[in-house]
């Protein structure tokens, strides 16, 4: 057994038998779930809450139509109220009487205007758009019901007029099974998911270096092993170990639909395994699993080398690491910000070029392939993706070689990127 090999195997059944790698195993699809699922009830319970006041001087805004608007969603964040009141004493007493802002429509409001009206909600506090959204769509509700009334539309009319309306489904004609729907949540998924891979074990590795090295264990290791083979075999150790802890996610997905396919008898557990197959049906499983671990591999190897490199130039100062590796960090951080601009246009040229850059191809191509191959991603597209991720980090590995030979052993000397770049090109 070479002795690379035995330092994967070390790394990796180090990590696997630690309590933390369980846990975290099991914990993780449940908080992502939970993150996804809780930040969307919390949304939706922490929501600006207001009590509007209504003075209107027009005429037009009667209190049967204000009432009805609140009946129509008795839950909504916003509850308009007519008052008759002075504004001036109103806006000095509206807080006393309960409400958290008012409204006054003006005499001039002039239903056959062609252009819209501008009206200002008077509050104690600054509240944003998302806040005042619900009031000004009560409001214009009302204010479409006043003039259908004028215009002699009845309900019936209303009714065609609000429920006949166009639209829009994407087809992709190369591709009739596929489901921008679903492609869309398979790609933030996958992209999410090797973001926070990328950045928690490519940090693991960086810490690992920075351990070994403080410890001085480092010393005794590269006594019989070459610093390229420690620093190999470790970035392969912890990959593994990713790799691991994501296949065993994949294993419960489908194990759990396994399972639920044959006990599912009718009702609502027979149509989430229908809607299931639907979603499984309209994506190319193997491909999507097949270049998610490439891309997962490759990334990592990608940017772990280089937290490796990292780790192996400081001492003990964490600011020190923190620092040297802000710039990649921010090449991650980077390439997920553009997913959700290129996901709108899969093939644009942004998705394309960033697509096949090496320091973004992981989340980027991970983006865009469950729309579709060869459809929205041509096999050229996906080969000179994986070609350029494979050159990539096999240069960041001789990169961040060449600078682990002289960090690991280099102490109270505090790194600059300028010095390391002199270490990776200096002549041996």
């Amino acid at each position: 057994m070479s002795k690379t090999t035995l330092i994967i195997k070390r790394e990796y059944l180090t990590r696997v038998r630690k309590r933390t790698f369980i846990i975290s195993t099991i914990l993780f699809p449940l908080l992502y779930l939970g993150l996804i699922f809780g930040s969307s009830y919390i949304a939706a319970k922490s929501g600006t809450h207001l009590n509007v006041a209504v003075i209107d001087s027009s005429g037009f805004f009667d209190r049967g139509k204000i009432e009805r608007e609140n009946m129509k969603d008795p839950d909504s964040s916003s509850r308009l109220t007519l008052v008759n009141m002075n504004p001036d004493s109103l806006a000095a007493n509206f807080k006393k009487e309960g409400y958290d802002g008012y409204v006054v429509i003006p005499a001039r409001l002039k239903w056959e205007d062609s252009v819209g009206s501008k009206l200002t909600i008077f509050t104690s506090r600054t509240i944003g758009g998302e806040g005042t959204g619900p009031v000004q769509s009560k409001l214009n509700n009302i204010w479409n019901s006043i003039k259908n009334e004028k215009l002699g539309i009845d309900e019936n009319k209303k009714m065609i007029l609000e429920k006949n309306t166009i639209k829009i489904t994407p087809q992709n004609i190369n591709d009739k099974t596929a489901n921008s729907d679903v492609a869309t949540g398979i790609a933030y998924a996958c992209g999410i998911l090797i973001y926070i891979i990328l950045l928690l074990y490519g940090s693991q590795v960086m810490m690992g270096v920075m351990e070994e090295k403080t410890n001085r264990i480092a010393e005794v290791i590269v006594s019989s092993v070459k610093p390229f083979q420690l620093m190999l075999g470790k970035i392969i150790g912890i990959g593994l170990v990713a790799l691991t802890q994501f296949l065993i996610w994949v294993s419960f997905v489908f194990i759990i639909y396994n399972v639920t396919s044959a006990s599912a008898g009718g009702g609502a557990m027979s149509q989430m395994v229908a809607n299931a197959q639907k979603i499984f049906m309209s994506i190319n499983v193997p491909l999507i699993l097949f270049c998610f671990i490439f891309y997962l591999l490759g990334g990592f190897f990608f940017y772990a080398s280089l937290y490796a490199a990292i780790g192996s130039a400081v001492n003990e100062d964490m600011r020190e690491a923190q620092s040297l590796s802000f710039p990649i960090t921010m090449l991650v951080i980077i390439s997920i910000t553009m997913m959700s601009s290129a996901m709108k246009d899969p093939s644009g040229p942004l998705a394309v070029w960033a697509s096949i850059i090496p320091f973004s191809s992981p989340i980027m191509m991970m983006a865009r392939i469950p729309f579709g191959v060869p459809g929205t991603v041509p096999w050229w597209q996906l080969a000179a993706s994986m070609a350029t991720l494979i050159a990539g980090f096999m240069f960041t590995t001789w990169f961040a070689g060449k600078i682990y030979r002289t960090g690991i052993l280099m102490y109270g000397k505090k790194p600059t990127w300028k010095e390391m770049i002199k270490w990776a090109f200096r002549k041996s």
